[in-house]
């Protein structure tokens, strides 16, 4: 059998030769047709002193044909059937998906494969399912999805990072060898997010063929990047199974997440642009088309010293700014005074509200404000009413102490009653009061996660979707926020249960521009938690002035986290303009094609969107941040990408740090003006930017005209 399956998009196309097994031959810019002669002319030589057949780098590569890098899957039955070798019985296929049936009758092994090519964003999603067809059970140590790479994407991009500091990226070649990363968090994890790039030597954000890659899941991952010794390129990326974690019994299946996949020649804008536009369309679930409401969170503001009179003058100023949700964080439920003790009490402190909270609540509306709250229904304090009731609930192995983190332990969601408790106290909460939105923190790794005694990391993060998914059945108009001490859990599997992340814990402007830089390579503005802080951060005890914090705070779902009832008029003020200049442009935040522009200075960093406005017309708003001192005397000419070379725009400046005109004897003199250029002009030639401070940005807003 040899036969090619083409699967095509707006602007991509998917060729995948089918022989013994499914293999991609093409995966990039669409292709018309395919040649008669496409056959022959991708049929690969046979080198001396190898095997003496071509082996197939398929859509599963097997150790027992020949494939001698990560084969994509691996397990054993009782020690035999170990290196499966399949065969394709079934290909069922149309324009924008194909499905594989693959079987060995020697293993009693079937694989089912799809891919599918979403038409409108470009994204290619794969997965993999096994079933055991024999009477004995087979241990699966791995399946893995595999997607192949041509021979000139030869650099590769990957993240890391930690507590504070999410989404930090770092480059290297990929000629010989390979790059591999595990996580064993038990959650997408600060350290290890689950997503790559690998392109043409130099892909910077406007220029290059690159290939993107994330791996939707919110557990335990490997991803990796290899180049075989004959050239060919692959990426590799699927669930990280712990010991004797799946044992599948006659006809049992496992099936891997999806591996989301996109090509762009235009550089990374290319892939964040594909990526966005496939999570606005098949992910993200909005319970209402509405903006998205300015925040209040009172974490920062009051800790745990709670006072409902005060909490309420809180209310008052974040309305009075122009505040839209307000969102009581932790210490609200009962003996919750620090960090050690309460954690799984899910029921109001009649202490600190004497009252109950529905005054505040009623308070909180009658501003105009919709109300939220914070929760963390995976933990358990050891100092807790439900762990003095039932330690037998903590996820974890019998006749080990295993260490706390943040003075914490995890419940296991698979124990029955443990889950309906949760669920129960959660559903009470949303019943009882008018909560539009719960902050859903998870602050731990997990640490021995067994239940009844065996790893548990899959069926725990399979029962938080399904504990998420029977709340929003329940409460469908509620928002979650997915937190996890900031960025540890976030991936386009929890988004299509959730409505936004808390990017980090870190509300330090100048880290923040980086977090968010590399969260955006992923996802759309919308969904990115980005609060404007009070003027010494909290986690770095660095200051920025309110230029800083509004203008990086602005570009995401914008928020404030702080004590207004302690600012100054002054900066209440400022807090006021910056969340209604994000009110005046969110339509086209949170809409538009972000982009990033290569600037020729290092120490800049240059960002936007363009789109239409609530009235039609085509907008862009541009973030020239000046993160460290300047390289040069004279900032660079802003050359500005995606515009319409044959329109004319106005431009104007619609934020500058003020503080930046003392380092200019002359500004230009365009700065209080309104000009207009034709889009020719302003891609090529560009506009002469003023002098800037470090750690300080101007934001440039353009309308065709």
């Amino acid at each position: 059998m040899n036969q090619f399956i083409h699967l095509t998009s707006l602007n991509h196309s998917c060729i995948i030769k089918v022989d013994r097994v499914p293999e991609i031959v093409h995966w990039g810019a669409r292709i018309a047709q395919i040649d008669a002669d496409l056959l022959l002319s991708t049929e690969r030589p046979i080198s001396q002193a190898r095997l003496d057949v071509d082996i197939p780098l398929s859509l599963c590569p097997e150790l027992g044909s020949g494939h001698f890098n990560a084969p994509g899957i691996e397990g054993h039955r009782n020690g035999h059937d170990w290196a499966p070798v399949f065969h394709t019985t079934d290909t069922q296929a149309n324009d924008h998906q194909a499905v594989f049936t693959l079987q060995d009758d020697i293993a009693n092994l079937e694989l089912t494969i799809e891919v599918l090519l979403d038409h409108d964003s470009d994204v290619l999603q794969k997965r993999i399912s096994v079933r055991n067809l024999g009477s004995e059970v087979y241990t699966l140590n791995k399946l893995s999805s595999t997607l192949t790479l041509p021979h000139h994407a030869n650099e590769l991009m990957t993240f890391h990072g930690r507590w504070c500091q999410e989404f930090q990226n770092q480059r290297q070649a990929l000629e010989h060898g390979g790059f591999m990363q595990e996580n064993r968090r038990g959650r997408t994890s600060h350290e290890n997010f689950p997503g790559l790039f690998v392109g043409s030597k130099g892909f910077s954000e406007q220029q290059g063929n690159v290939w993107g890659f994330h791996l939707g899941w919110s557990g335990n991952h490997q991803l990796r990047a290899d180049v075989k010794s004959d050239g060919r390129r692959f990426v590799q990326a699927g669930e990280l199974l712990l010991a004797g974690e799946i044992q599948l019994a006659e006809n049992d299946i496992y099936q891997t997440p999806w591996l989301y996949g996109v090509y762009s020649n235009q550089g990374l804008n290319g892939i964040s642009d594909r990526f966005h536009t496939f999570v606005r369309h098949s992910i993200l679930r909005f319970p209402t088309q509405k903006p998205r409401p300015v925040h209040l969170n009172t974490w920062e503001g009051i800790y745990f010293d709670h006072n409902p009179d005060y909490i309420m003058k809180m209310a008052s100023e974040a309305a009075d700014m122009g505040v839209e949700r307000f969102i009581i964080d932790d210490g609200w439920f009962v003996g919750r005074d620090h960090e050690r003790a309460a954690l799984g009490d899910w029921y109001l402190d009649e202490k600190k509200y004497p009252n109950g909270l529905e005054p505040v609540i009623e308070h909180v509306n009658t501003l105009g404000m919709e109300f939220g709250l914070w929760v963390e229904p995976e933990m358990v304090s050891q100092d807790s009413n439900l762990f003095r009731a039932h330690p037998d609930w903590v996820l974890g192995l019998s006749g080990y102490q295993q260490p706390s983190g943040r003075w914490q332990y995890v419940l296991d969601l698979q124990n029955p009653e443990c889950f309906q408790y949760l669920f129960d106290r959660l559903d009470d909460l949303l019943t009882r009061y008018n909560i539009c939105y719960l902050k859903w923190d998870m602050n731990r790794e997990l640490v021995q996660p067994g239940h009844q005694g065996k790893a548990a990391v899959r069926g725990q993060t399979q029962a938080l979707y399904q504990l998420l998914d029977a709340l929003t059945s329940a409460h469908p108009s509620v928002e979650i926020e997915s937190c996890s001490s900031g960025g540890g859990r976030i991936d386009f599997e929890i988004l299509k249960r959730t409505h936004r992340f808390w990017a980090s814990d870190c509300n330090d402007a100048l880290e923040r521009q980086s977090i968010q830089r590399g969260m955006s390579y992923f996802f759309p503005p919308e969904v990115m938690g980005a609060h404007i802080g009070p003027g010494e951060c909290h986690s770095t005890n660095r200051r920025h002035s309110i230029n800083m914090r509004g203008v990086t705070a602005l570009g995401g779902h914008m928020g404030v986290e702080l004590d207004p009832v302690k600012e100054t008029a002054e900066e209440k003020q400022a807090f006021a303009h910056y969340i209604q200049l994000h009110k005046q442009h969110r339509h086209l935040l949170h809409s538009g094609r972000t982009f990033r522009i290569d600037s020729a200075n290092k120490d800049q960093y240059i960002y936007g969107v363009v789109g239409a406005n609530q009235d039609g017309q085509e907008e862009l708003l541009i973030t020239v941040c000046q993160l460290a001192m300047p390289e040069y005397a004279l900032p660079s000419p802003l050359r500005i990408s995606h515009i319409d070379v044959h329109a004319r725009y106005q431009l104007n400046i619609v934020e500058m740090p003020k503080t930046s005109f003392q380092l200019m004897k002359q500004a230009p003199k365009w700065l209080d003006k309104t000009l207009e250029l034709n889009g020719d002009n302003l891609k090529e030639v560009g506009i002469t930017l003023p002098i800037l401070d470090p750690e300080s940005a101007l934001i440039v807003h353009l309308k065709k005209i």
